[in-house]
């Protein structure tokens, strides 16, 4: 994402070319390993919990602190997500659009349908048959309002709400709560977008979720844990700080040495809470809310520097690059996995020693899966979708107006390609 540039006119047809595999040299590749990053801390997060509920003390002869700087950031690893989303998001509607205030909100709406409803309903589908099947560890009791009210709440999205009433989902619909955050930011996005984002009106409510977030995990949250984690507000900081750093990156082109210093700033702040924060205890982040802001805004300094270098990343990496691509799909299918692979761990007697080879196998086994659901299923379906809904000459979330407005242009071609194909 550069300085201000003029994109090169185009017929609506002439779209960028399918992303043909996950290894497409033109996706920004320290945004997929920030997802990839993302992710493994939330599969780790699962895995440790179920070893926690069974009380494996697997950790007994290691410092708590270190453990939990491994494997309990689950929460930090959605905050990520977030700012990710919020990025990849507004670079690719200007994109598709040249300006936010071009957005055609159909298209925008039918987009993420196309993209998000395939996999989430076949995973209803499956969690409802579980349900049925009387499987214990995916019967939703009627203390949270039986599988019809869980089932509501996740076309509607207000999962975190009803956690926040009626406590707990049964794993596999927990992880939907996130999922009702993002999507209810982005049932206004567009609109807002459109409307307000000629008079820079756009970039102050943007400024105002980012400032909202942290009383939105403390204060507002009134004592109620599970809210303080999964209120619309505490979320949709991250993703307005993405959308702001889209916005910036694609108006200031940065020096190399600037480039630099962001990485080196954004690595340094996640580190510091990941790692830092569990080792030394400050009270005034951790017990303001600043914590997922931080971590959010370092992530966003990341992003600067992959964007406008283009960073590719060692083969080494390889492995994290693809668990970003599919993180979406890891992220719904994920605790399929850790479930069968825990239970054939406390069949196997719950050796201790084992306890690694369980983490890895977990991870591998939720890449695995994800990749094989993205490749045969939900992949194919967002084609068929955004190819039916494109008729005549007139392309799905093609660009309308181009070199006009304010934001028009804000992205360098190259780079907001890139964004682009990271997004879909």
């Amino acid at each position: 994402m550069m300085a201000p540039q003029t994109l090169a006119p185009a017929h609506p047809a002439a779209s960028l070319p399918r992303q043909k595999s996950p290894q497409n040299s033109n996706r920004l590749a320290g945004v997929d390993i920030l997802r990839g990053l993302a992710i493994l801390f939330v599969v780790l997060n699962h895995v440790h919990m179920r070893l926690a509920i069974a009380g494996i003390p697997y950790a007994a002869n290691v410092s708590k602190p270190l453990i939990a700087s491994l494997v309990w950031n689950g929460q930090f690893g959605v905050q990520i997500f977030f700012a990710v989303s919020g990025f990849l998001i507004t670079s690719t509607a200007l994109r598709r659009w040249g300006a936010l205030s071009n957005i055609r909100v159909r298209d925008f709406y039918l987009l993420r349908i196309a993209r998000i409803a395939p996999l989430l309903l076949a995973l209803l589908a499956a969690l409802a048959i579980l349900h049925y099947a009387n499987i214990s560890q995916f019967v939703v009791s009627e203390k949270t309002g039986g599988i019809g009210r869980a089932l509501l709440a996740a076309l509607t999205l207000h999962v975190n709400v009803l956690q926040a009433h009626r406590g707990w989902l049964p794993a596999n619909w927990g992880v939907l709560w996130s999922l009702s955050v993002e999507e209810m930011f982005y049932l206004f996005f567009p609109l807002l977008g459109r409307f307000f984002s000629r008079n820079n009106f756009f970039h102050v409510i943007l400024l105002c979720f980012v400032a909202l977030g942290p009383f939105a995990r403390t204060i507002f949250a009134r004592g109620n844990d599970i809210w303080s984690e999964q209120s619309y507000l505490g979320g949709m900081d991250a993703i307005a700080l993405g959308c702001l750093t889209a916005l910036l990156v694609g108006r200031v082109r940065f020096s190399p040495i600037a480039l630099r210093v962001f990485a080196a700033a954004g690595a340094a702040l996640i580190v510091s809470i990941l790692v830092g924060l569990r080792l030394t205890y400050v009270p005034l982040i951790a017990n303001s809310g600043l914590d997922m802001t931080i971590i959010a805004l370092g992530t966003c300094m990341i992003m600067i520097a992959a964007a406008q270098t283009q960073w590719k990343g060692p083969h080494l990496l390889a492995p994290m690059l693809q668990l970003g691509q599919r993180s979406y799909e890891v992220y719904l299918t994920h605790m399929f996995v850790v479930f069968a692979f825990f239970a054939t761990f406390i069949k196997c007697g719950s050796p201790v020693w084992a306890v690694p080879l369980l983490f890895v196998a977990t991870i591998a086994g939720a890449a695995a899966a994800g990749d094989l659901v993205a490749r045969f299923f939900s992949e194919p379906l967002n084609r068929m979708l955004r190819e039916r809904w494109s008729h005549g000459p007139r392309q799905l979330g093609s660009v309308e107006i181009l070199g006009s407005g304010p934001q028009s242009s804000e992205l360098g071609p190259e780079h907001i390609a890139a964004a682009y194909r990271n997004a879909d």
